[in-house]
């Protein structure tokens, strides 16, 4: 995390990490002084088309489809309140907290940027929430984003006008948003003109979503390649494949950077790597051979989706925007969805295929006709053992899972509102199958790794490399072998914990260098 004390919201300012010690780890926040004036000019220059009577959508017009209906003074701001509680009808379980508090990050920080015409109330507001801890519930299910993420984030904003369900200070049940405002001595907002509209239009949703979980699969694409190597290391698999020479004739970054992490964890030293120098097998099976070329295909496709998701993070998502300094209120499409939505997709189908290939390394290690010489199923007495069966069988049941997951949510679409909106992204519903995936994904690795732990214990007193052996020992510190068997169960949802949590992965990379 970075050292200071308050992550600053500003032009251009949010990166991953900043995303991270906000959402998860509950960082404070601050608006810059630049930001402020920026939102206020703005807001300046709105008022003065509002004094000159302009007519203006979203502002003194009605919306989508009622954009022809003008609004009298006197109602505006009952406009943006009936705005907000007509669209927060959103259903399915709700966001958790962490991802509900990095959607509030991203929206005030796409607000910050100056462009939406508003007052600084509605992003001093958000960050009073956050930095209050006080977080809005938010269903799951609603948004084709497109028009923005319009149901979920209508919850938010219901939540600053004082409103709807909140987390409790327990955060483990509901309470109401009014009674947790007024225990916490917070104030609700009070919508003005424009506001109700700029707090609901964007991406937000879909964006929190695919950091959040961009972050786990970085973490989960470098451990795939320690626990791919330790496949590679019981199955007495060949370290030529990863040879230098290879990579440069094909210099894709993410091969380039996979077989020099599999180098790296496959260290000369290994006893068991010496054991058969010699051997006559010319080569091995696609899952062991080709880890470079799959693994750094993840590993560019995960680049990719950075690259798009801070670009939108960055970015103004509001309609209409306001450029004051050209005289140009301007409506548009940069709410929709899509550029986010195809990068999800993507993204989704890269760790599908990191799951496939585990998957396929873990049948090699528990068949007798590809394992060589290793127990059938890794049961030190088979037959009245069947050790690691139904760990492929469960590992076999996501990959496939996954795949149903990776039809891509941004080829649907379905015309709303009247048909004024008629192309829309699903990008959140994207966003949404990328997390299952990821969590199976997880999943099926702590197979892989449980597998290949049993399978070095079973070629003791042979060692392998330092690294290697360091990942043994760090699932041998909560996983012991079998010798018979057992539970398996809670083994593996031990490993899916530490997987999850990153804990094996950082302990791991305070030995090894590990890149993505």
């Amino acid at each position: 995390m970075n050292d200071s004390a308050v992550v600053t919201i500003k032009n251009k300012g949010v990166t991953l990490e900043n995303l991270i010690e906000v959402s998860c780890f509950k960082k404070k926040v601050e608006l810059s002084n630049e930001s402020f004036q920026k939102v206020k000019d703005s807001r300046d220059y709105i008022q003065k088309k509002l004094t000159a009577g302009q007519l203006i959508y979203g502002v003194n017009t009605g919306f989508g489809a009622f954009s022809s209906v003008k609004i009298s003074p006197d109602q505006i701001e009952k406009l943006q309140i009936n705005l907000i509680r007509s669209h927060a009808v959103g259903v399915g379980p709700v966001f958790s907290k962490e991802q509900t508090r990095a959607m509030m990050f991203l929206r005030a920080s796409t607000l910050a940027q100056g462009l939406s015409g508003i007052r600084p109330e509605p992003i001093l507001k958000l960050i009073e929430f956050l930095n209050h801890d006080i977080i809005p519930k938010v269903p799951s299910q609603g948004s084709v984003g497109a028009s923005g993420d319009l149901a979920p984030l209508a919850h938010i904003a219901l939540g600053l006008i004082g409103e709807g369900q909140a987390w409790s200070s327990d955060n483990d049940h509901s309470c109401s948003m009014k009674d947790l405002l007024k225990k916490k001595g917070v104030t609700p907002l009070q919508l003005q003109a424009k506001e109700g509209l700029s707090l609901i239009n964007g991406c937000q949703v879909m964006t929190a979503l695919g950091l959040l979980s961009l972050k786990k699969a970085i973490h989960l694409v470098q451990l795939a390649d320690a626990i791919g190597a330790l496949t590679v290391e019981v199955l007495k698999g060949s370290r030529s494949a990863f040879d230098p020479l290879l990579s440069a004739a094909r210099p894709h970054e993410g091969e380039i950077k996979t077989a020099s992490n599999l180098r790296a964890l496959l260290d000369k030293t290994s006893e068991i790597g010496q054991s058969h120098l010699h051997c006559d097998r010319v080569q091995d099976a696609y899952s062991l051979r080709c880890m470079p070329a799959v693994h750094g295909a993840v590993k560019d496709t995960l680049r990719y989706l950075e690259k798009v998701l801070l670009t939108e993070a960055n970015s103004s998502t509001d309609n209409p925007l306001v450029f004051s300094s050209d005289d140009k209120i301007l409506s548009c499409g940069n709410f929709h969805g899509m550029p986010v939505a195809l990068a999800l997709d993507y993204a989704t189908i890269s760790l599908t295929t990191l799951g496939s290939i585990s998957e396929q390394r873990l049948a090699k290690l528990i068949n007798p006709a590809m394992n060589i010489g290793l127990p059938a199923f890794l049961a030190p007495e088979g037959g009245l053992n069947s050790g690691h069966m139904i760990t492929h069988v469960v590992s076999a049941a996501l990959t496939s899972e996954n795949k149903v997951l990776s039809h891509p949510a941004s080829c649907d679409s379905i015309p709303t509102s009247a048909d004024k909106e008629d192309h829309v992204s699903m990008g959140t519903i994207a966003a949404r199958k990328l997390d299952q995936v990821i969590q199976n994904v997880s999943q099926i690795l702590a197979n892989e790794l449980l597998s290949g732990t049993q399978a070095l214990d079973i070629l003791r007193p042979l060692k392998s490399s330092p690294p290697l052996e360091h990942l043994h020992h760090l699932v041998r510190e909560h996983v012991p072998f079998a010798p018979e068997d057992r539970h398996f169960g809670e083994d593996i949802l031990k490993l899916n914990s530490l997987i999850e949590n990153d804990w094996i992965i950082q302990s791991l990379k305070k030995t090894v260098t590990l890149n993505w």
